[in-house]
């Protein structure tokens, strides 16, 4: 068990890692961040910034010598880093979620091998490989790089050959072919299971994107409640229960009708959570340090109604508005360069239990 007073690693510097650092100092804790950005977000918060890659031996030296447990609020950290970390000092969640979810063949996968409904998928590692995809998956469908894709980064509709194949040819790398799923909606499960194989979920969270598929509002209580969510609870039980997760991690789905898919599982904190800061017992940054300091899990339960708007871009110039609602909880993420799809903050309006219900 981590103690208070401890030190924190944290892989990454973004908002995610500033808002980890955030919920670790209200517990007493120290963070110690490692980005190659002298100015990255959690840089402005952490106890100590190591700027550097995140293969730098020297930086994984320092860090291993500060820290008592690593974790990373990003799901594309340079594996060979992580493993070299975790030859030294444990790190959580562990190795084998990231290299599960850093190649979007192997999610998909994983995800098919516990019987979870996925979207039909295929490979194409070469241009070799396009006519057996095609006549699997058929069209419209979506063409995925296998790796580092984000916020709608590394993505196509194609609806023939001709832009598959432009589309292939564009990415330069492995990819996925996708069914192109006609959903009712987007919704989430954020997650926590303690290295007790305890476990937590907040409320099924409704989610909608702007047109470059980047997370705009995340809303509770979904439009979907009941069995649909109650199933959905489960998936993610069960797909942390594979990994031997500890730590929050986000599920994203797709409803279609009664149904769900999963889109993909993101193995951090994640930003259609942001509403637990301030509708919920336990914010989801303040669960994800009791997880992998080996602590108890707090309530997952909701307090209040909220609706979390992503400030993107210009949006963020809005601020003075929202600090005159009283319902409205700013949070602004240090961030010097407003540029357009960059997110810069978010806001949560909150309401009474039961006012957004319909």
């Amino acid at each position: 068990m981590i103690e208070p007073g401890q030190t924190i690693g944290i892989l990454g510097g973004g908002q995610l890692a500033r808002m980890l650092c955030l919920a670790a100092a209200e517990l007493g804790m120290r963070t110690v961040v490692l980005d190659p950005d002298k100015d990255a977000p959690a840089a402005h918060v952490a106890s100590r910034h190591i700027c550097a890659g995140f293969t730098d031996a020297n930086a994984i030296a320092e860090l291993c010598a500060l820290a008592q447990v690593v974790t990373h609020e990003w799901e594309n950290v340079p594996l060979d880093g992580v493993t070299k970390i975790a030859a030294r000092i444990p790190v959580l969640p562990s190795p084998r979620a990231l290299e599960t979810k850093q190649d979007r063949l192997k999610e998909k996968q994983f995800l098919t091998s516990l019987k979870i409904e996925v979207a039909a998928f295929a490979d194409i590692s070469s241009h070799a490989d396009i006519a057996a995809a095609e006549r699997a998956i058929g069209y419209p469908a979506v063409l995925k790089t296998r790796r580092e894709g984000y916020d709608g980064k590394g993505q196509a509709k194609v609806s023939s050959r001709s832009e598959l194949e432009a589309a292939f040819k564009r990415f330069a790398r492995p990819c996925c072919l996708e069914t192109f799923v006609k959903f009712d909606g987007e919704a989430s499960i954020i997650a926590a299971r303690g290295s007790d194989g305890s476990f937590a979920a907040y409320d099924f969270t409704e989610n909608s994107h702007t047109s470059e598929h980047i997370l705009k509002t995340s809303r509770v209580p979904a439009r979907w409640n009941g069995d649909l969510a109650a199933r959905a609870q489960l998936i993610v039980e069960n797909i942390a229960e594979a990994l031997g997760y500890v730590g929050v991690m986000g599920v994203e789905f797709f409803v279609v009708g009664n149904e769900l898919i999963v889109n993909e599982i993101a193995p951090r904190v994640h930003n259609s959570g942001h509403w637990t800061i301030d509708a919920a017992d336990t914010s989801q940054f303040t669960q994800h340090i009791r997880a992998i300091c080996g602590w108890p899990l707090g309530s997952a339960k909701r307090h209040s109604d909220a609706v979390m708007t992503n400030l993107i871009g210009d949006d963020v110039n809005e601020w003075r508005a929202f600090l005159k609602d009283p319902n409205a909880h700013l949070h602004l993420y240090g961030k010097r360069e407003t540029r357009a799809g960059r997110k810069m903050g978010h806001v949560t309006h909150t309401f009474p239990l039961g006012s957004l219900a319909r």
